[in-house]
């Protein structure tokens, strides 16, 4: 057994503070907890207002949107950290939104507004569609042997990359002002080019500090000074807080229940496809928490793990969410604090459902400006791509992967760039994620190995 790498890997990290299995002291317990919420909570609800923000949705259904992200997420934390027999990866693993799924909702979205669709139908066949879509990753949990010798960390990073490339023109949008500020003409004036400079100026200020606190919290600082100012510039509207509920009680199927088999062939693919992107995050996860990463507990949690992925996202979709995924960044959070306790995720979860049954929580979400959030998000969403390239070169890099990176972002980016130019093939092929997965997946069983050509990869021991 010593002999074996990953082992020895294991036993080299020794620093955690509290292991996967150790019970926090409710007060580190309840300080662990917030220190995730810090680093998550923006980015778990940022999707929602960005596909209500897209789509023109009502406020009070973009902040129900909102809520149930929360309630969701909450619940989904709860399965994956309890681990209910075969369900859950028993890891510190926190559920939120899949941003997968934001430029996708947004294409379907506006492609059903302009046939007529009215935003509650609109809604409940995103919500339909996403609802059946989450039972392929339940499926999907059963064949990680066979699929993952088909996608492997170059198809996964590529589908990473695709959706940070296709996110950033939405962050972009909201930098300018919005779809609002493009309505009335004020888009890109100096105004909004200058609170969302602000804000931008901000988050990248704090990530400069040498504390890790201080730099989770940047892009949350970053949000909130924007937010007073832009109350002080006259541009927040308080109206949609008036008359609201005490508490938002989540209703299965709110706005009801349609279906579309071409929005399905879409949201399914981008539901397989994050299954590999949640086998990377909860590999990463084992790792940082001592817990080994090949054998048959790691394939468990594998299992367990993705299958929890599609059964919160089957609860989330129902209640009125867009769907769930295993998040990556409490990894990083996980490292600097040296807890890794699965219990510190129960608070978490409880805290997430107290939030979400608040209806003002949700409504203060979407009073915050387009530029507010723009000047956040075109680094949120740059990072996601520089996570995708991080997978890419980790896996190691040589002639076949870059032909295969580059044709499918190729393809990918000029069907974003010129949506109708694969107008005559199936709607799969209309999507920019979808277009670079599948062209990648393809490639990776078409093209062949060269193992006598010299990988490069992404190492500390890399000579300068």
């Amino acid at each position: 057994m010593a002999d074996n790498p990953s082992v020895v890997k294991q036993e080299e990290r020794s620093d955690l503070v509290y292991g996967l299995e150790d019970k926090p002291p409710v007060f580190n317990g309840l300080l662990s907890a917030l220190t995730h919420l810090l680093a998550l909570f923006v980015p778990m609800v940022a999707p929602a207002l960005v596909v209500g923000g897209a789509l023109k949705l009502p406020a009070d259904m973009t902040a129900y949107l909102v809520s149930m992200s929360m309630v969701a997420s909450g619940v989904g934390t709860y399965i994956q950290v309890h681990r209910f027999g075969v369900i859950g990866s028993g890891l510190l693993s926190i559920q939120s939104v899949n941003f997968s799924f934001v430029t996708v909702m947004i294409a379907l979205g506006l492609g059903m507004k302009e046939n007529g669709m009215n935003e509650h139908t609109m809604i409940s066949t995103l919500l339909g569609v996403s609802f059946v879509g989450a039972f392929l990753v339940v499926g999907a949990s059963w064949l990680l042997p066979f699929l993952k010798k088909i996608i492997t960390p170059t198809v996964s990073g590529v589908v990473v990359l695709m959706i940070g490339l296709s996110l950033i023109h939405v962050g972009i949008t909201d930098f300018g002002g919005g779809l609002t500020a493009k309505a009335n003409h004020t888009f890109g004036s100096w105004p909004n080019l200058a609170l969302s400079t602000f804000v931008l100026f901000t988050v990248l200020l704090f990530n400069c500090f040498r504390n890790a606190w201080w730099r989770m919290a940047g892009i949350a600082v970053g949000l909130i000074s924007g937010y007073v100012i832009a109350i002080f510039m006259g541009i927040v509207d308080f109206s949609n807080l008036h008359d609201l509920p005490l508490i938002t009680i989540p209703i299965p199927f709110k706005y009801g229940f349609a279906f579309d088999w071409h929005a399905f062939m879409v949201a399914g693919t981008i539901y397989l496809l994050s299954v590999f992107e949640a086998v990377g995050d909860l590999t990463a996860t084992a790792m940082i928490s001592n817990q080994p990463v090949d054998g048959a507990a790691y394939t468990s949690r594998l299992r367990g793990g993705v299958m929890a992925d599609g059964l919160v996202s089957v609860i989330a979709t129902a209640l009125g969410s867009l769907p769930l995924t295993t998040f990556a960044q409490n990894n990083g959070v996980i490292q600097m604090t040296g807890v890794a306790s699965r219990h510190v995720g129960k608070y978490i979860a409880v805290i997430l459902v107290i939030l979400g049954l608040f209806p003002w929580v949700g409504a203060i979400f979407t009073t915050i400006p387009s530029p507010v959030l723009g000047g956040a998000m075109v680094v949120m969403f740059g990072l996601i791509v520089t996570a995708g390239i991080r997978i890419i070169i980790t896996a190691g890099i040589r002639r076949r992967e870059a032909v295969i990176c580059a044709t499918s972002l190729g393809l990918g980016l000029g069907v974003a760039f010129e949506p109708e130019v694969f107008a005559q093939l199936p709607i799969l092929f209309q999507n920019p994620i979808c277009m670079g997965g599948i062209v990648a997946i393809i490639l990776n069983i078409l093209l062949p190995h060269d193992k006598s050509e010299p990988a490069v990869y992404l190492s500390d021991d890399i000579p300068h």
